[in-house]
């Protein structure tokens, strides 16, 4: 999955130090302003240096052209152009959502509750890929963010995910019934509903942009 993102990162000379995560991200940033966003504000939300937004923005348009240039004014921005507005459709039939969560209903689940931001996002009908979380608590720290947490939607409740698949419902560790709520309640504001298999991501970092990019790292290796 994401080949049509492979030649962002080709290069004969330095390889570039941005990642697919922040690559995917940023159509979902492209996505919520579509009046453009400009390099500084996006690097800004990407945690990425100068040049190296400047370098993603200009293979994102001159190389797959999934953005184009708009002029605003005395302002340079860029928005998403149909080619990238389409793939964005795309990749949202698997991760819907990512949206701030509210850390007061959250901090019993998360890393460092006393501190921390925290995002969620919906990944699509994955059951499959999950074992225990590890692997996306990983990623999300891989990406500089504090942690992830995921739960599972068995088709009735969301329960943490299990090695085994052998347990018995009355066996399966469910989260406060308040958090299952809390999610419910957000999804259905996006016009979203858990489907069986579906996993929510839930990750924490230092600060919006750090949370935001572990929760997306760690949902990407369910896909």
């Amino acid at each position: 999955m994401f080949k049509e993102l492979d030649d962002l990162f080709q290069s004969s000379t330095i390889k570039p130090t941005y990642m697919k995560v922040h690559a995917i991200l940023a159509l979902f940033i492209f996505g919520e302003n579509l009046k453009g966003i400009g390099r500084y504000s996006l690097g800004k939300e990407l945690l990425l240096g100068e040049g190296s937004a400047k370098t993603l923005l200009r293979r994102l348009r001159k190389q797959i052209e999934f953005i184009s240039i708009i002029e605003n004014g005395k302002r340079k921005g860029h928005i998403l152009t149909e080619l990238g507005s389409e793939y964005l459709r795309e990749i949202k039939t698997y991760i819907p959502i990512i949206k701030k969560g509210e850390l007061s209903m959250l901090k019993d689940i998360i890393i460092k509750p006393e501190k921390d931001s925290t995002y969620f996002c919906l990944v699509k009908k994955v059951n499959t890929k999950i074992t225990d979380g590890v692997a996306q608590r990983d990623a999300a720290i891989k990406i500089n963010g504090s942690g992830a947490t995921c739960l599972v939607f068995n088709g009735k409740n969301l329960v943490f995910p299990s090695q085994s698949s052998t347990k018995s419902e009355g066996d399966l560790m469910e989260p406060d019934s308040n958090i299952q709520g809390y999610f419910n309640s957000q999804l259905r504001e996006e016009d979203l509903r858990l489907e069986i298999d579906d996993i929510i991501v839930i990750g924490s970092g230092e600060s919006s942009q750090k949370a935001r990019l572990a929760t997306l790292n760690a949902a990407l290796t369910l896909l």
